[in-house]
């Protein structure tokens, strides 16, 4: 008969496949295989007593509260139409090279993983205005969609992104986990920063890599890549520069704010969200010159109060400090303003509310798996599936390589079936204490596993991705485009976690620069 631990994390594969809602299963699976336990004397029930422990230390964890909000900066860039305009523009620029409009869709995919960090929002858009534009221009279905389809999992890998900080926080947590079994009390942790620092430069690896593979294609075989039809002008300075600068900035303002050990991501998060609401007022109709003013106000406010902070409660305040209080106020005030005009505009134009549903949404789906992953691995780890994950590690031939190999395929093929956050919140925290204790690098580990959970968007049959174009694609682009389209960029991936892990220094060269 086969161990209960492992029967359980099968049943949970099989109820994911059969349709189940993923948080209901986690938790329905749990459950009966919690009592199953119990009444074959495998655990003691008593254990699930701590698991009003484990929620109370989701609810309360300052990391993943700057998830709703990154969700909710890349949702309402999504609606003030930052792809579009970059899209038209990098086209225009781009278009009339060879494999042109494949590098700006490549580009723009970039740019708007840093400054959106939305996988589905990303292929949608780039599905519906530059696939229909390569298809026109003579470009091959299978490297269109391709191209579309990958360049949008950027969001997944480059900084800010959801997937990034749940792994942050669970390999943090694992990498304290494998201190204490070496029976170390001073702990080390791995922080959102670290993590944003040691993505960021094999992110841009995979960029470099997605570029060339296209102009090699267009070079070798042209027929798949022509120009496109330079018809168009090209734009000119202003033109570029009011369409790349703007995200650009709020890219340097989150990022720089969390490298730079300015903020918290959290307090970084809440940066991003603001930007991009008055981001979303600037292009859509509120006077440029109020957001303008705004947006000063605030990065003066910030600086200022960061170089020369005061506090009014004190009763030694001097009038030199109550001047600089009132100074700071009015410098919120102007921002204030200017926020609550792009909210009120957003209301109007129906753009606020979907912004809001999304982002409750997209958040509710992520702490309802995180929670109920919660008692799966409480009760995973009561039926004695921490010990025998441990067994299996341990004997793999080759030592820790074998095992992290092992554990790479393991997470590359159940990314065929399964979702980035479920891969995360279940599988990781059961595997990565035992390859950090076997001598990996945790920093370094993160991004292998990260580009290898990124893949997990394009792998048939229940990549994202993959769905998110065939519901955005024009009616030309079948199914087997599709697939045949990722499967090249799927090889590019493993080329790319090649990479790192030959050449580690990529993941950990900046966060140790860093911090």
């Amino acid at each position: 008969m086969m161990p209960l631990d492992l029967l359980m994390f099968a049943g949970l594969i099989g109820c994911i496949l059969l349709g189940f809602p993923v948080s209901f299963s986690i938790a329905g699976v749990a459950t009966v295989f919690a009592f199953l336990g119990w009444a074959a004397g495998m655990m003691d029930i008593a254990l699930l007593g701590a698991l009003g422990q484990r929620v109370f230390g989701v609810l309360t964890n300052d990391v993943l509260i700057a998830i709703p909000l990154f969700v909710l900066m890349g949702v309402v860039l999504e609606r003030s139409r930052v792809a579009e305009e970059l899209l038209e523009t990098m086209g225009r620029l781009f278009g009339g090279l060879r494999g042109g409009l494949g590098v700006s869709v490549v580009l723009v995919g970039a740019l708007l993983a840093a400054s959106t960090g939305i996988v589905g929002a990303t292929v949608i858009a780039m599905g519906m205005i530059a696939l229909p534009t390569m298809l026109r221009n003579g470009y091959d279905p299978r490297l269109a969609s391709g191209v579309v389809c990958t360049a949008g999992t950027l969001g997944q890998i480059i900084p800010p992104s959801t997937l990034l900080i749940i792994l942050s926080d669970v390999m943090s947590n694992a990498y304290q986990q494998a201190q204490f079994e070496q029976g170390k009390f001073t702990v080390e942790t791995i922080s959102v920063g670290q993590t944003f620092a040691a993505a960021l430069l094999p992110g841009l690896t995979l960029v470099g890599i997605y570029i060339v593979y296209v102009l090699a294609r267009a070079f070798l075989v042209p027929a798949d890549a022509p120009p496109a039809d330079t018809s168009d002008p090209r734009p000119d300075l202003g033109a570029i520069v009011g369409a790349i600068v703007p995200p650009i900035l709020l890219i340097v303002a989150v990022l720089g704010a969390i490298l730079g050990g300015v903020a918290t991501p959290s307090e970084a998060a809440s940066v991003g969200a603001v930007g991009a609401v008055l981001m979303a007022g600037y292009r859509n109709g509120v006077p440029k010159g109020l957001i303008l003013l705004g947006a000063a106000a605030l990065l003066l406010l910030a600086v200022a109060a960061g170089l020369a902070p005061v506090r009014l409660q004190r009763s030694d305040v001097t009038l030199v400090g109550w001047i600089q209080g009132v100074l700071y106020a009015g410098l919120a005030l102007a921002g204030v303003a200017a926020i609550l005009a792009s909210l009120a505009h957003m209301a109007r134009s129906g753009m606020l509310k979907p912004a809001l549903t999304a982002t409750m949404t997209v958040t509710a789906m992520i702490f309802a798996t995180i929670l109920t992953a919660s008692i799966f691995s409480l009760v995973f780890v009561g039926l004695g599936g921490e010990e025998r994950i441990e067994q299996i590690l341990t004997a793999m031939p080759g030592g820790p390589t074998g095992a992290l190999i092992f554990c790479m395929a393991l997470v590359f093929v159940l990314g065929f079936f399964l979702d980035f956050v479920e891969i995360t919140v279940i599988l990781l925290p059961l595997i990565v204490p035992v390859l950090i204790l076997m001598g990996h690098d945790p920093v370094w580990l993160a991004i292998l596993l990260a580009i290898n959970l990124q893949t997990s968007f394009l792998t048939p049959p229940f990549g994202f991705s993959l769905f998110y174009l065939r519901g955005a694609a024009p009616p030309e682009i079948t199914t087997g485009h599709i697939y045949a389209g990722v499967a090249p960029f799927i090889a590019l991936q493993l080329v790319g976690m090649a990479i790192i892990w030959l050449m580690p220094a990529i993941a950990t060269w900046l966060p140790a620069a860093i911090f």
